[in-house]
């Protein structure tokens, strides 16, 4: 079995898993499979692939608060597109640091604070279990692979 069949099969049972302790737990569902999607197409690997997922997820969430806050202060409308364009910039510029050099988790972060109105509350526990449910999709597609795996046994040609 193909470590792509066996994540497929493990991505499936427990993203039916997250859909139904989601709602379970009063957490948004669309959000939980956002922080999912950060830890799969994560620039790293295992334990740093979760940290680098959330902490840039969180940054995200952040910037996307500072974008509604900041965007209430006018009437004008044309400010909060000037606001928009100022922070995404700086969502790209905090990039420079190791920990937070993955752009897109900072903007899934930035766009489900957006989607939920600025639910922080929601959204922050969503996509962080959301990430965990990502590395746990992974990490026991890639078990399963290997348990199914016909081993190689020495043999004497």
């Amino acid at each position: 079995m193909s470590a792509l069949v066996a994540i497929s099969i493990t991505t499936g049972i427990l993203s039916a898993l997250w859909g139904w302790l989601s709602v379970a737990l009063g957490l948004l569902t669309w959000a939980g499979f956002m922080g999912c999607s950060t830890y799969f197409a994560a620039p790293a690997e295992g334990k740093k692939a979760v940290a680098i997922s959330m902490l840039t997820n969180l940054s995200g969430v952040f910037w996307g608060m500072v974008i509604i806050q900041l965007s209430t202060v006018s009437n004008i409308e044309v400010i909060g597109y000037i606001i928009t364009g100022i922070v995404s910039m700086l969502m790209c510029i905090q990039a420079k640091k190791e920990w937070l050099n993955y752009i897109p988790g900072t903007f899934l972060g930035c766009c489900a604070t957006f989607a939920s109105n600025g639910n922080w509350q929601m959204v922050v526990p969503s996509l962080l279990v959301g990430v965990l449910f990502g590395a746990m999709m992974k990490s026991s597609g890639l078990w399963l692979q290997a348990k199914l795996q016909p081993q190689i046994k020495n043999q004497v040609v």
